[in-house]
């Protein structure tokens, strides 16, 4: 990449902080309801995953994506240790772009900017992609991301609502 276009990205594209909350929880909030994801989730996690990214935890990141001052989506990473990857993984458990910026590349520059961001600090990225989500599994292959055959499993620890 060129110096001008990470200078151009970075005026995009800058790490979560406390002034983002309302604007995270919005888009959040529809990110759960459009369909990207399987389930709702309870706003508290929304809420608990802001603070915990506020509070710098080595375990989650996030950015925020702009266009013309305006926040246009935001990316969440978990950032975790794999045996298997021989290193640091970061999951972009959440990507989002608001419909009325979606087509621009504003997803595209948001995961080239996270992959510059990580390639020093994790030896993989992952993530998952609802299978109706067809738009958003060409972009991830187009950028390199492949399928996985695994089947995801999970049990919860605590109570669901």
């Amino acid at each position: 990449m060129s110096d001008f276009y990470l200078k151009e990205v970075d005026k995009m594209i800058r790490r979560m902080n406390i002034s983002d909350k309302d604007s995270f929880f919005n888009m959040s909030k529809e990110f759960y309801e459009s369909g990207a994801a399987l389930q709702n989730i309870p706003e508290r996690n929304i809420i608990m995953t802001f603070d915990t990214v506020i509070s710098g935890s080595p375990y989650a990141d996030a950015y925020i994506i702009s266009s013309d001052g305006k926040p246009a989506g935001y990316a969440l990473l978990a950032i975790t240790y794999s045996n298997e990857a021989g290193g640091i993984v970061a999951w972009i458990e959440e990507i989002y772009i608001l419909s009325e910026y979606r087509g621009k590349g504003l997803g595209a520059k948001l995961i080239e900017f996270i992959e510059e961001e990580y390639k020093d600090k994790a030896v993989k990225l992952r993530l998952e992609v609802e299978e109706s989500n067809k738009g958003a599994a060409r972009l991830y292959e187009r950028l390199g991301f492949k399928y996985l055959d695994y089947i995801q499993m999970h049990k919860p620890l605590i109570t669901e609502e």
